[in-house]
């Protein structure tokens, strides 16, 4: 068991729930086709009042509460990794059940268990910084199935793959890597890696590769329609709005086209209804230790315009960590473990939440 970190861990610039950052160069740009440009704002028709985005807080109690994603029965499923946890969520009344345990738990007060993710009915785990030779405890950090409530299959051994194929041009120190989020995609699976700085494919037999990339961009959230990938990037410390962006990119592209930048330490990104692309501000960087979240209540739902900018939907949230919607309603899970319901985030023509 570990019972203390080296001192010079305490400089890993992790943001929010484990990440860290290296200084690299810039990623370079690319245009997408036009099947491949993101779906942005429409307008609105000039007859129709649009109702204003509500707010309630669903959910309370969560412990480490990190990653989440829409799964089977079209509930929410949040992974909690201060106890190893992934816990399913009622999106309708916020009753919590426990989905699965047992995964390994944080050590150094994060990571563990921080994202989820489902191939049809079938759950896979997204576990990271439990083990490290800075800090050797013997887990491993990886993606593992889940094949029952306390069952699980280790699929693929991240931090043995990053050891083994580091990254090169930057400084780090967190060799196994800081594991972000999971997202489905062609039948396998996408991790960011927001220490060493890379989207990562894993197939469902395991196989590692390196997907893209990146200088010190600090890759967060994914959202994946058809080839085009959208991710979120936090920018380095002291993560300032203009480093906040949603970029894209796709199979075999040689750089990323940027969507949209101008909101502080940008966490996720999902698509709303009607493919509007909407994200998380975690907020304003507090400043302390490299590691620090944002200053509490200073987050934000934001939504993608067509011209590049973000457009404040709701704020003061408090620590936001991951988005998911169903329907016109978003689900924010923020890091002192609350969910809030956002509902009538899209005005028309989509309509009202359901």
């Amino acid at each position: 068991m570990l019972r203390s970190l080296p001192t010079r861990s305490a400089t890993v610039c992790l943001v929010s729930l484990g990440l860290a950052t290296a200084a690299c160069s810039e990623a370079g740009r690319m245009p997408l086709g036009p099947e491949e440009n993101p779906t942005t704002t429409l307008g609105l028709n000039a007859d129709v009042t649009p109702l204003e985005p509500t707010s309630l807080q669903l959910v309370t109690g969560l412990q480490g509460a990190s990653g989440s994603a829409i799964g089977p029965g079209r509930a929410l499923f949040v992974s909690e990794g201060a106890v190893g946890r992934i816990s399913r969520v009622d999106p309708r009344t916020g009753d919590v059940t426990t989905y699965a345990s047992g995964l390994p738990p944080s050590i150094i007060g994060i990571g563990g268990v921080v994202d989820v993710a489902f191939i049809g009915g079938t759950a896979y785990a997204l576990v990271t910084l439990v083990s490290d030779p800075l800090f050797p405890t013997g887990e491993i950090n990886g993606i593992y199935r889940v094949d029952g409530p306390s069952s699980f299959t280790l699929i693929a051994d991240i931090g043995a793959y990053n050891l083994a194929n580091p990254p090169s041009g930057f400084d780090y120190f967190v060799g196994t890597g800081v594991l972000y989020a999971l997202e489905v995609y062609r039948g396998g699976l996408l991790v960011t890696d927001g220490h060493l700085n890379r989207v990562l494919h894993v197939s469902r037999d395991g196989e590692i590769s390196v997907f893209k990339a990146f200088g010190n961009t600090v890759p967060t959230g994914l959202e994946v329609k058809g080839n085009t990938i959208y991710m979120a990037e936090a920018g380095p410390v002291p993560h300032l709005p203009a480093d906040g962006k949603v970029v894209a990119f796709g199979p075999g592209s040689s750089g990323v086209k940027q969507v949209a930048a101008g909101a502080p330490l940008l966490v996720d990104v999902e698509r709303g209804r009607g493919g509007t692309l909407f994200a998380i501000a975690q907020g304003v960087f507090g400043g302390g230790d490299p590691g620090a979240p944002a200053s509490p209540s200073t987050g934000s739902l934001v939504r993608v315009e067509g011209d590049g900018t973000f457009s404040e939907v709701l704020n003061e949230l408090d620590r936001p960590t991951s988005l998911e919607f169903i329907g016109n309603t978003a689900y924010v899970v923020t890091l002192p473990g609350e969910i809030w319901r956002i509902d009538n985030v899209s005005g028309p023509p989509y309509g009202v939440s359901h």
